[in-house]
This record gives structure tokens, C-alpha cells and sequence, in this order.
């Protein structure tokens, strides 16, 4: 949840209903969970070095300004980086994104640079949303993006999840960068629950994957999920967990 434009400190407000607050427990929690992570939470400041960035529009075919604004929240040029791999790689047809940004116009480029794949992204903020299409529409890129505010819960996890809608399948690489850790450090595990559209061969990658919040869900993940290989990559600032689902279940 991410645009061009330069981004706060503090993650934004989640939009939620009155029936889906989080509760005083999570709030307690959230809070002294940040007084254990928060020398990874200050690292997640960090964008990479102009070099990198400015790497990364050239192999895109960017303007030199069409990333203004890495580091503060938005993505880092590691994983940015990485989801070009993937697509030149891969060339998958579909790519489902949790948390627009950044990365929304690095997927859409990569994808019409690479086999011309389709992008549904979605955020918690409706405003957002239609920020994010402008953006793209200026470098002449579409995907489907969509308000998908936190309302849902799951019994596996603490925190609120997206309401998503008219999710596509099967998924040749599903992104997750959001929720923001401050709805709860583990409800990014959420994200599970589109393992199962996930295809033979596809990929998951886990952003922020150096918080302590998320190595938790990514030991839960390895248990739970034995038809994918999850790996931990360390190079970036943020850490990344990148997924792969087996073409066939191990027995």
C-alpha cells in the first residue's frame, strides 16, 4: 500500500467494519511484539542503493523517475529485483498481489516485457486503489485492481484478513506484502488460504520475511503445506521467503 509519492513513518489506518476490530488482546500483542522486532522494522526503512534502482528500471525499460520513492515501507530493490527473475523465468499467466505499491508497477512492466501475463492486485484502502491505477495508466500499464478492506478472520490466525473478491486461479505467482504488521504480526499467514490455487510449479514469495513475526509463519507454512519447498533468501534488507508448489505430493 504504496505509491510513487513519498510515504510516512506509520503504515496508514486499515479500513475496517465495526464488527471486524481487532481486539484489545491483539492490540497488547501488536505492541509487545514491535518492542521485540523493531530493529527489523527499522530496516524495512531502507530501499536498496540508487544503483540498484536505477539497475532495475533499466533491465525494465524504465524512466530514471518512475520509482521516486523506495525505503520508508515500500518495497526494497532485492525482492523488486527477484520478481523480475521470476517472471523472465516463469512467464506466468497469472499474478495475484496482497499489498499495492511498488512492486504493482514492477509486476505489470515485468509481465508485458515477459509472455504478457495479467496482475490482480489488491489493498486495504479503497483511495489507494484508484491512486494505483493512475500510476500505472502513466506508463501506459493496466492490472485489475481492487479494494479488498480487513474484515475476515480465521480461527488459524490472530489478526484480520482481506475480504477478497473474484480472486483468479490458478496462481503462477502470488505476492503477499500486506497486510502491514501493525494488524498483527502474524496475519500474513494468512495468505494460506490461496495455497490452493496456487499452481503445480508456481511460486509464493513472503516479503519482510527477517521479522520475527514472519519466520513464525513461515515455520507454520513448512509444516502445514508439505507440497511446497519454502527457501529463506537473506540477501536483501527485508529478507525474502520464496515458496515453490511441487508438481506432484510427496508420499
Amino acid at each position: 500500500m504504496t505509491t510513487k509519492s513519498l510515504t510516512g513513518l506509520l503504515a496508514m489506518p486499515s479500513e475496517t467494519g465495526p464488527e471486524a476490530r481487532r481486539t484489545r488482546g491483539e492490540q497488547a500483542f501488536q505492541i509487545a511484539f514491535g518492542a521485540v522486532q523493531w530493529p527489523w522494522l527499522l530496516r524495512s526503512l531502507y530501499g536498496g542503493t540508487q544503483a540498484e534502482k536505477q539497475r532495475l528500471l533499466a533491465r525494465l525499460a524504465l524512466a530514471g523517475d518512475s520509482l521516486p520513492n523506495l525505503g520508508s515501507w515500500k518495497a526494497d530493490t532485492y525482492l523488486l529485483h527477484r520478481i523480475v527473475d521470476i517472471i523472465e523465468e516463469t512467464r506466468p499467466a497469472t499474478v495475484v498481489e496482497l499489498g499495492s505499491g511498488a512492486t504493482s508497477l514492477v509486476i505489470a512492466q515485468a509481465l508485458a516485457l515477459h509472455g504478457g501475463g495479467a496482475l490482480h492486485s489488491y489493498d486495504s484502502h479503497a483511495p489507494f486503489v484508484t491512486a494505483m491505477e493512475a500510476w500505472l495508466a502513466e506508463h501506459g500499464r493496466t492490472a485489475a485492481f481492487r479494494h479488498a478492506p480487513l474484515v475476515q478472520r480465521d480461527v488459524r490466525w490472530p489478526g484480520l484478513w482481506y475480504a477478497l473478491t473474484e480472486v483468479p486461479g490458478p496462481i503462477d505467482l502470488l505476492v503477499i506484502d500486506g497486510p502491514p504488521w501493525a494488524v498483527h504480526p502474524f496475519a500474513r499467514g494468512m495468505a494460506e488460504r490461496l495455497f490452493p490455487l496456487v499452481a503445480p510449479g508456481g511460486t509464493v514469495l513472503l516479503d519482510d520475511a527477517a521479522r520475527p513475526g514472519e519466520r513464525y509463519v513461515a515455520r507454520r507454512w513448512r509444516k502445514a503445506w508439505p507440497d511446497f519447498t519454502f527457501r529463506y533468501e537473506g540477501a536483501g534488507t527485508k529478507g525474502l521467503l520464496v515458496g515453490t508448489r511441487r508438481s506432484e505430493v510427496r508420499r
